[in-house]
């Protein structure tokens, strides 16, 4: 434990940002009113969700409402004959498969001493007599397995005639806690495969908060507890503002443009109180854990009065084609600061159609409608790709993807991950280079610039200035472009030479003067680029770091490679893990929470 105790410091003080003196503005609720907010106001968020959710549908009206208003009523114990009706309705056409599964086994949970024997006993039949699809993703099988466990721990000793799949509650109990333990401790050596999903984080919220307050086993529910701690502070650690920052999979074209437009974001208000409110019904079923938001997380989330950098060590999805690995390694950084985040993964085919290789995300006021993001794209579709994480018959597979991910196969999409891009950061910098076949459909990569920036000036050097909120930022393509403008107003930076790329360093405007002392300094110092053979650049950094990086190879900082053999599972001021062990650490204020998935315990206590 001393020596990793040493080697997280290493790292902490190895990748450590600068303090910020940005002043609060007028009428700012200083860092502690935020943190008092976030512990003391919980209650009433839970309480307007759930009003929310049950008000959403007058009792009159029968054909519309969800399992979650009927949730939200149960939780109010109002309006029972509208529940039971609606419910009789639900059931009579049931859908979804496995995300039927979640909500239906909550309604089951939430109503066991509030529905009529009846309808319990029309609900128990409802496991008979419709077969639900496991699904082909860990999301899938995360809230499948969990569903099922807790519907045979409510009926257990039934004989497989009882069951849609014909097994034995026993059978279908032990299958899923077999399956269920095995995805946690997979998520707690190697971190999960769809990694850091502004969308999905509530079908991962979701069945650890199930587990957490309904299984009968307590080493489950401590299991369950614990994941859910690891899960919300690693998306704590990440967020601005209440938006998700940094490098993501499983994420939608509009979310990569929009943060404010992800399902997380709901999360982040009920959670942990960030404005703007936004309401998410499954944001209530950590409250049904007993989870409750304390100083410790409430910092971890709210705290930025210094810059930081966060790492990270993630695992691509399951693999079984064209790779030796079937978990390849995602090493990720995000640099947070009080005015903007900077986050990136090495690059490559981690996450399936819905990668975000790199990005910047800078803070404003009100985020809603607001393009609030910076990142470049190389558009890469192939059967290669998809043949590598999903089992589909090869020829048909691009056309079984579009049908429901209907931009994979563009050209000017604005997410997904390419074999021919290499990226690397060190604080807010980053560079992003590709060399791209000729002979690839789309050989070209594409720069996103919002139409929210309020200044973008080229300048005679190479440079972009860009000006976004409080960020102020340089981008220096490496390539020859030409300017684009989407349907939405945003502007797109189109180049097309195969061997290209970008350096981008994002600041504050606080750091300087004047714009002139901004721009003026990036003036001085341009990238030195060689495109001759596989593209090179060699950058120092405006704080003073040499950044060497040649495509293909480990990039390094004032000659030291990139540490990626010894990549943490997490380092930073607020997460810390401890080497091969599955042991994690949450500190913030001179407290820290020990999550000892081994044990396992979970412990809060000073810092020593």
């Amino acid at each position: 434990m001393r020596r990793q105790a040493i080697i997280t410091l290493l790292w902490i003080a190895l990748f450590a940002g600068p303090s910020s003196t940005n002043a609060q503005p007028v009428g700012t609720p200083t860092l502690a009113e935020r943190i008092e907010t976030c512990v003391t106001g919980y209650d009433d968020r839970v309480d307007a969700t759930i009003s929310w959710l049950a008000d959403m549908v007058p009792i009159e009206d029968l054909e519309r409402g969800s399992y979650f208003n009927i949730i939200g009523k149960l939780l109010k114990g109002e309006d029972m004959p509208w529940v039971e009706a609606r419910l009789e309705r639900l059931m009579a056409e049931p859908r979804g498969d496995m995300f039927w599964m979640y909500p239906f086994i909550t309604t089951q949970y939430v109503g066991r001493d509030l529905l009529s024997p009846a309808m319990q006993t029309k609900m128990r039949e409802m496991w008979r007599t419709y077969t639900p699809y496991r699904g082909d993703t860990e999301n899938h099988w995360a809230m499948y397995y969990t569903a099922l466990y807790l519907i045979t721990q409510m009926y257990p000793d039934e004989p497989g005639t009882m069951w849609y799949n014909g097994r034995s509650s026993t059978e279908n109990h032990e299958e899923a806690e077999a399956y269920l333990r095995e995805w946690m401790r997979l998520t707690t050596t190697i971190g999960q495969g769809e990694y850091d999903s502004p969308d999905y984080l509530n079908v991962y919220i979701v069945p650890v908060s199930q587990l957490a307050a309904w299984s009968d086993d307590p080493e489950m529910r401590l299991q369950a507890r614990m994941l859910l701690e690891l899960i919300l502070a690693d998306h704590a650690a990440e967020t601005l503002g209440g938006l998700y920052a940094g490098a993501q999979s499983r994420i939608y074209p509009r979310q990569a443009v929009e943060p404010w437009w992800a399902g997380s974001v709901g999360h982040m208000w009920i959670l942990f109180g960030h404005e703007p409110m936004k309401y998410r019904g499954e944001s209530i079923l950590p409250y049904l854990a007993g989870y409750r938001p304390d100083r410790l997380m409430c910092g971890i989330a709210h705290d930025r009065t210094e810059a930081y950098t966060h790492l990270e060590r993630k695992r691509t999805r399951h693999r079984m084609r064209h790779s030796e690995l079937k978990n390849a390694p995602v090493y990720k950084t995000t640099f947070m600061s009080p005015t903007y985040a900077v986050g990136s993964t090495q690059g490559g085919l981690l996450q399936p159609i819905q990668q975000k290789t790199w990005t910047v995300t800078w803070q404003v006021d009100d985020p809603q409608g607001v393009h609030n993001t910076l990142f470049t794209v190389q558009p890469h579709s192939s059967t290669h790709e998809l043949g590598m994480y999903f089992s589909d018959q090869l020829d048909l597979i691009i056309e079984g993807v579009t049908r429901s991910k209907t931009t994979y196969d563009s050209p000017d999409k604005w997410t997904g991950g390419s074999p021919y891009e290499h990226v690397m950061q060190h604080d807010d910098a980053v560079v992003a280079l590709y060399h791209v076949p000729e002979d690839a459909r789309w050989p070209h990569t594409s720069g996103f610039f919002s139409k929210d920036l309020t200044r973008l000036e080229t300048d005679d050097t190479g440079w972009i200035f860009v000006e976004g909120g409080m960020a102020w930022m340089a981008y220096y393509p490496l390539a020859p472009y030409s300017w684009r403008t989407d349907e939405s107003g945003d502007r797109r930076l189109h180049s097309t030479p195969s061997k290209n790329g970008a350096v981008v360093e994002v600041t504050d405007r606080g750091e300087w003067s004047t714009w002139v002392d901004f721009t003026e300094s990036f003036r001085s110092r341009i990238p030195t680029v060689d495109l001759t053979a596989e593209p090179r650049v060699q950058y120092q950094t405006r704080r003073g770091a040499m950044i060497d990086f040649t495509y293909g190879q480990t990039p390094s900082v004032d000659g030291v490679a990139q540490p990626y053999d010894h990549w943490p599972s997490y380092a930073g001021p607020f997460i810390q893990s401890v080497s091969d062990q599955r042991v994690f650490m949450l500190r913030y204020d001179g407290f820290e929470r020990v999550l000892d998935f081994d044990t396992p315990r979970m412990t809060t206590r000073p810092i020593e």
